[in-house]
């Protein structure tokens, strides 16, 4: 990455079919790298949960920041307000989804938490235009409900207690601030800086749990060869490498459109679950990967401007060459608190 190209990371594409081919292929191949986490978490049922996710946040933003030295990426100082959105997305996105998770699974199916979780690209299609007070689209939440249906297809619906249903809720929440909470974080910072932000934010925020719920029952255990390359592979495929891709896709696309792409987590999983052994391809699984496709392909094609005129601009305005897109709020020096 160089200078030049690292000074525009903070800055949302125009919208331009080429720019919003990339910006798919980012985010396609950050939410799959997502998918793939699966498999490497299921080496790592015997290790303490909160020390392997502090572990695991750790070596991301250790990979992050030497991402950052060497390509020589510029590093925007957060204003307060930025600081707080960090924190928040940190404890919302990262630590709070992965509790909430762990939560749902000791009381529900897997298959539970997967299809309410699923349902982000509908959540986000509804509340992405709400919270910037734009026009729902229609075909976006068309595009959602096929993404979603999908993906709810591939996983199952599964068995659970209304305890594991309310904790699959709270994930599903820590899921879709993942994304609209970067919305305002990325124009200015871009996507490595607040991706590194965020997984050192997270760090620290499960590494206290960690030392006041695991520590005090005994000794921190080192992970064995399998567990630590699992653990690698979770911060660096995972943790860095996805946060960078699914950010450098959603500065691109915007939210409703990039969170789309949660619907390939599933498909991902489908797929590379039978190379390991611990699943089949089916039917159900080549139905629900051609329903998100359709879905992707549905949403992606709408023009730019079907997300709706912002607040003061009719709907043939579109952003100023060279400004900010106006779908995602700007931080500025005065939101510093």
């Amino acid at each position: 990455m160089t200078s030049s190209e690292s000074a525009g990371a903070g800055r949302p594409a125009a919208g331009t079919a080429p720019s919003r081919t990339v910006g798919a292929l980012y985010a396609a191949l950050g939410t799959a790298l997502a998918g793939t986490s699966f498999v490497a978490t299921s080496l790592l049922t015997h290790y303490p949960f909160l020390s392997g996710q502090t572990l695991r946040f750790a070596l991301g933003a250790l990979s992050l920041s030497l991402l950052s030295v060497v390509g020589r990426a510029p590093w925007p100082r957060p204003t307060g307000t930025e600081w707080a959105l960090l924190a928040l997305l940190a404890g919302t996105g990262l630590v709070g989804f992965n509790l909430a998770c762990l939560a749902a699974l000791r009381s529900a199916e897997p298959a539970v938490l997967g299809v309410i979780v699923g349902a982000t690209p509908l959540l986000v299609a509804i509340a992405g235009p709400l919270l910037s007070r734009r026009r729902i689209s229609g075909r976006l939440i068309a595009s959602a409900a096929l993404v979603v249906a999908g993906a709810a297809l591939l996983i199952g619906f599964g068995r659970g207690s209304a305890g594991g249903f309310g904790f699959s809720l709270l994930a599903l929440l820590g899921e879709v601030s993942f994304t609209l909470l970067a919305v305002p974080l990325l124009p200015r910072l871009g996507a490595i800086p607040v991706a590194t932000y965020v997984c050192v934010l997270a760090t620290v925020e499960m590494g206290v749990l960690t030392a006041a719920v695991e520590l005090p029952g005994g000794e921190l255990r080192l992970p064995d060869g399998r567990e630590l390359g699992a653990l690698c592979y979770l911060a660096v495929a995972v943790t860095a490498a996805a946060f960078i891709f699914y950010y450098l896709g959603l500065r691109t696309l915007g939210p409703e459109a990039t969170s789309l792409f949660a619907g390939l987590i599933p498909v991902a999983a489908a797929f590379t679950a039978p190379i390991v052994g611990s699943g089949t391809l089916g039917v159900a699984q080549v139905t629900g990967s051609i329903l998100v496709g359709t879905g992707l392909s549905a949403g992606l094609s709408a023009p730019a401007r079907d997300a709706g005129p912002t607040p003061g601009q009719s709907a043939s305005e579109g952003p100023e060459p060279g400004s900010a897109d106006p779908k995602v709020p700007v931080p500025t020096a005065d939101d510093d608190g």
